[in-house]
């Protein structure tokens, strides 16, 4: 085997586990409609458990303990840059809403997960109807996101509205 053909080999090989390592890597973060995210190096996460007009705080370390009166468990992420991020996640463990706020914007395709294509095709169609930027809203049957901001301070929400608890509303992602 030439010294070609082998550094061309070797770059391929690497390219392909680096595009796995990748898949795998985002496949981690789970996203609205799926389970919670993975907790990203340098962050710290906490939750609460809302059950009737109660809520019940917990470290992130305890087990949760569900029951047939929970009504969901808000898991809350402050990443390194102070962004905060809050997931709402129903009992059966699949994330209905998202809110954050911060200085940094998180990143959104992690956030939306599955519903992030469905996201950029309506900002994508709003802004070509209206010509404007800035903040934008998707207000869909099966996707609701508001996200706004500027330089050191982003804010949004997002949530499933086929998906809500019952008792819970929009106005309740917070």
């Amino acid at each position: 085997m030439s010294k070609s053909s082998h550094l061309a080999r070797v770059v391929t090989l690497t390219s392909l586990g680096l595009c796995c390592t990748l898949i795998a890597a985002r496949s981690a973060h789970a996203g609205l409609g799926g389970s919670p995210m993975t907790t990203p190096a340098g962050a710290s996460t906490s939750s609460r458990v809302v059950q009737g007009s109660a809520v019940v705080s917990r470290s992130a370390s305890a087990s949760p303990s569900q029951s047939a009166s929970t009504a969901y468990t808000v898991r809350e992420t402050t990443f390194g840059s102070g962004t905060v991020v809050h997931e709402y996640v129903s009992s059966a463990g699949t994330v209905f809403g998202i809110a954050w706020q911060g200085p940094r914007m998180p990143d959104l395709a992690d956030l939306l997960g599955s519903y992030f294509p469905q996201y950029v095709d309506a900002v994508k169609a709003a802004r070509a109807t209206s010509g404007r930027r800035g903040v934008s809203a998707v207000d869909q049957s099966t996707l609701v996101v508001r996200s706004g901001g500027h330089m050191g301070a982003f804010a949004g929400v997002a949530w499933l509205p086929q998906a809500l608890p019952a008792g819970v509303s929009g106005q309740d992602i917070q």
